[in-house]
């Protein structure tokens, strides 16, 4: 059996013998393996349940009706947890060793060239294109065309509000709202920044000065699907969305710090006839992972591998970010997560 100097040169042989993704492997499934998992916040309710106020025309009775209140956008947030790592045979080797000096262990290896590569995303469609739609038909009143319209602005409402850049680097979401209803656009810029709820929820915005994109491609996988909805005198199609966005994001300035941070989008569009033409009203919620639990100021903060623990614990089982039958819930609290 070989001892000290001979298995410390037989150990460096075998690790110069593994190439740079075999390591990125092994230490992301060493992390996986020791940490307690990220975590994933379901924030609280706004105070009124369903979606913002607004009047809305339904053709026949002409009459002008409240609707509900907008959708308690569930921001859930995942938070990646630092979790230490013991080697039991060599607890040196994750530091002292040539091969592995100075390569993190904890967080989810990303490359900043190909920082999708290893990940479901890597599968994914690029942008906008990722955001397919069923095929029209006529339903709920509704005509073929008119289901073809309402699809096309659903499209354009899902790509304004995760894929605009400027809203996404925290500035004023003037594409997202440029596509809503008068009514849902005025009360959207009104709870804009609101203490008790705010529309920015609605939208992917990184916190100012939380992140910058890496590269230009953002993935994004999901479905959509057609229905229909009745509520008092309206009634119409809704499309059922359920859409993975994931992007490459790092501390600004801070190559080293690149990771995915995934946003699950589900809900719907409400498609019907108002005022002789097709309308449109918006109705979805999100989860982030890996993001800060407990914010409220509707913005998204991710959390990367050297910020400290947050102040909301995790609870319940790992959940996967990349799983389309993950839902939102709507009460408060942060879920356990897999990482990115």
């Amino acid at each position: 059996m070989p001892h000290g100097d001979d298995l410390d040169a037989r150990f460096n042989e075998v690790i110069a013998q593994i190439d740079e993704d075999e390591r990125r492997r092994m230490r992301s499934s060493a992390a996986k393996g020791a940490r307690t998992g990220a975590t994933r916040q379901r924030a609280p309710r706004p105070p009124r349940p369903g979606r913002l106020p607004s009047d809305r025309v339904a053709d026949g009775g002409g009459s002008r009706r409240l609707g509900r209140v907008s959708v308690a956008l569930i921001a859930l947030c995942a938070v990646v947890g630092a979790a230490g790592i013991m080697v039991a045979y060599r607890p040196d080797l994750l530091g002292a060793n040539p091969g592995l000096e100075g390569l993190p262990v904890l967080a989810n290896p990303v490359r900043t060239d190909t920082p999708f590569a290893g990940s479901p995303a890597e599968r994914y469609a690029d942008g906008a294109a990722g955001f397919v739609m069923p095929e029209a038909k006529a339903l709920g009143g509704l005509s073929k065309a008119d289901v073809a319209k309402g699809l096309k602005r659903t499209r354009a409402l899902l790509a304004a509000a995760l894929l605009d850049r400027e809203t996404l680097l925290g500035g004023r979401p003037k594409a997202f709202a440029g596509l809503l209803e008068p009514d849902q656009r005025e009360l959207f810029y009104e709870a804009l920044g609101g203490k008790n709820y705010d529309s920015r929820d609605l939208v992917n915005s990184f916190a100012p000065g939380s992140a910058e994109p890496v590269g230009d491609v953002i993935k994004v996988n999901g479905t959509a699907r057609l229905g229909t909805f009745r509520e008092d005198d309206l009634h119409g199609v809704k499309v059922e969305v359920n859409y993975l966005v994931v992007y490459a994001v790092r501390r600004p300035g801070e190559p080293s710090t690149t990771m995915r941070l995934v946003s699950h989008l589900t809900g719907e569009v409400q498609l019907y006839r108002s005022e002789g033409r097709t309308a449109a009203y918006v109705e979805w919620g999100m989860s982030h992972t890996p993001a800060r639990c407990g914010t409220k100021d509707g913005f998204v903060h991710p959390v990367y591998e050297d910020d400290p623990p947050g102040s909301v614990a995790p609870s319940g089982p790992a959940t996967d970010p990349y799983d389309l039958e993950e839902r939102p819930v709507s009460d408060g609290g942060c879920d356990t997560s897999e990482e990115t």
